[in-house]
């Protein structure tokens, strides 16, 4: 029986948002569980939708579990300083008091950036490996939009990542992490590692792996592992993520390095030729509304806009006012927004109470820039206390606590109010409050793929929108300041040119 330390720390940054990640956000009750530390993880996690429950699951008995610390502070702007001291300390304490461990499990994301470090999970992977020495075999899992650097492969011995988005395996990619554990833990640390960086940045709406190319790619990375190829991992990247190693990548460890560099050199070159095939249509806010009020008039099946640039799974507020402007300037009807982050709307709407009207300067508290409140006269239609368990493929199971909730109407447009941020990609943010998903004839959802698993099986039709908002899907909009030179800011685009290498504003190259 093995002696395996877990735990994790994850977070999503974006670097181009004003608002910082603090200590007291990765504690709070959100759409997941707040920080857990040694039993309350065992608590927590087991028969949840992570992947460390799935790891949990996995292991059962088989082994002797040493809960560390477990916390995800979601998407949002850098991570403070005190935040990843405080949550990594507690961590490395208590792996220092669990020695001597005969394994690591992590469950990372990939995409953390810290007030101090660029590579986030890189410092991290250093220093639970200064503590566990060189025979301990670390595993971790990772989300599919990870910016893997070279810190992170050289500390971690096996990379397991998510292979869909919507991301709908997370239980299972932590059965694959445990698998990859028990076969090092047989064999020991494997000797080859690879990294292949992309030379192209990959929007996110690019990278939904339902279709081809993204589908094509992670499928060719499954089949490449096995026999001395231990894993092999295709990782998308995140490009709001202001580092190096920004983007796209191929990771392989192999028991020996030749097996490494030809599975990394393969399917690198393999999903490189994939290049011209990644692309996604967008549309103006006025353009998708009325594309939808035309499609809604006959269909049978709601229209899906998917507010992808106030996305708070990529960082966005949630609180951006532009398609619901949209909406109510082009008299939309049946028309329901969700979910829109704004707790003082919220507050006034639960003490005017059901059924009574209030005048609201809804949404538009955050930026960016020009992006202003929605001012109107509601009626609350429906309250809540925002608690509910999420049913979909996406993040089943769930217990959610977004605060005092409402459904405020406006003409024939409804928004659900929240608390507290929330990615619409379960379709009980819509029900708890009344308003079933499938009997509505527009749905708004501030989210870029994850809405898909539980939501585009009910649509008639999918539009991505380009409303304002903090998740700008554009990589040549970011003024990045450690992106490396040379790299593609999207697929055939221009390359970037760092401001001290005569690059302008925009800081691209055609």
């Amino acid at each position: 029986m093995a002696r395996i330390a877990v735990g994790g720390v994850q977070h999503e940054t974006n670097c181009f948002v004003p608002s910082v990640t603090d200590y007291g956000y990765f504690c709070s009750h959100r759409d997941r569980p707040p920080l857990s530390r040694g039993a309350d993880l065992l608590a927590q996690l087991p028969g949840r939708n992570f992947a460390m429950s799935g790891f949990l699951d996995a292991v059962g008995d088989a082994h002797d579990i040493v809960p560390l610390v477990w916390a995800s502070g979601g998407a949002g702007g850098y991570v403070t300083r005190d935040a990843f001291e405080r949550i990594s300390a507690e961590l490395l304490g208590l792996l220092s008091l669990a020695m001597p461990v005969t394994g690591v499990y992590l469950d990372l994301h990939g995409a953390m950036v810290t007030q101090d470090f660029e590579d986030g999970e890189g410092e991290l992977l250093r220093r639970v490996r200064a503590v566990v020495g060189d025979d301990v075999p670390v595993v971790i899992s990772l989300d599919y939009h990870a910016n893997v650097t070279p810190q992170m492969v050289t500390f971690a011995d096996a990379m397991v990542p998510y292979l869909t988005y919507p991301h709908v395996d997370r239980i299972e990619t932590g059965q694959r992490a445990a698998a990859a554990m028990a076969r090092l833990l047989e064999k020991g640390r494997p000797r080859g590692r690879a990294l292949r960086k992309l030379p192209f940045l990959l929007p996110l709406n690019h990278q939904c792996t339902m279709v081809d190319p993204s589908k094509a790619a992670v499928a060719m990375a499954a089949k490449g592992e096995g026999g001395e190829v231990l894993t092999l991992a295709y990782l998308a990247g995140f490009p709001p993520s202001d580092l190096f190693d920004c983007g796209p990548a191929v990771i392989a460890h192999a028991f020996s390095q030749a097996a490494a560099d030809r599975a990394a050199d393969e399917l690198a070159h393999a999903i490189a030729l994939l290049e011209p095939a990644f692309a996604a249509p967008m549309l103006q806010p006025d353009e998708a509304v009325q594309k939808a009020m035309l499609i809604a008039a006959s269909a049978r099946r709601p229209v899906l806009i998917a507010d992808t640039q106030d996305n708070p799974g990529c960082g966005g507020s949630a609180d951006t006012t532009g398609m619901l402007e949209a909406l109510c300037r082009l008299d939309a009807q049946g028309a329901v927004v969700g979910a829109l982050c704004d707790a003082e709307s919220a507050a006034a709407a639960h003490q005017a109470g059901e059924g009574n009207s209030v005048s609201l300067a809804l949404g538009g508290k955050s930026g960016p820039e020009g992006v202003m409140p929605f001012q109107a006269t509601f009626r609350v239609t429906r309250l809540s206390d925002g608690r509910f368990t999420t049913t979909g493929p996406c993040v089943g199971g769930r217990m959610v606590d977004l605060g005092p909730t409402a459904l405020l109407t406006v003409g024939g447009v409804s928004v659900v109010v929240t608390s507290k941020r929330m990615q619409a990609h379960d379709q009980e943010i819509f029900r708890h409050l009344g308003v079933e998903p499938k009997d509505q004839k527009i749905l708004v959802l501030k989210s870029t793929v994850h809405f898909r698993a539980h939501f585009q099986p009910i649509a008639e039709e999918v539009l991505v929108a380009l409303a304002p908002g903090g998740h700008v899907v554009d990589p040549t909009c970011y003024d990045y300041k450690r992106l490396r030179p040379g790299v593609r800011l999207y697929p055939l685009g221009p390359q970037f040119v760092p401001r001290g290498m005569g690059g302008n504003p925009a800081q691209v190259s055609g």
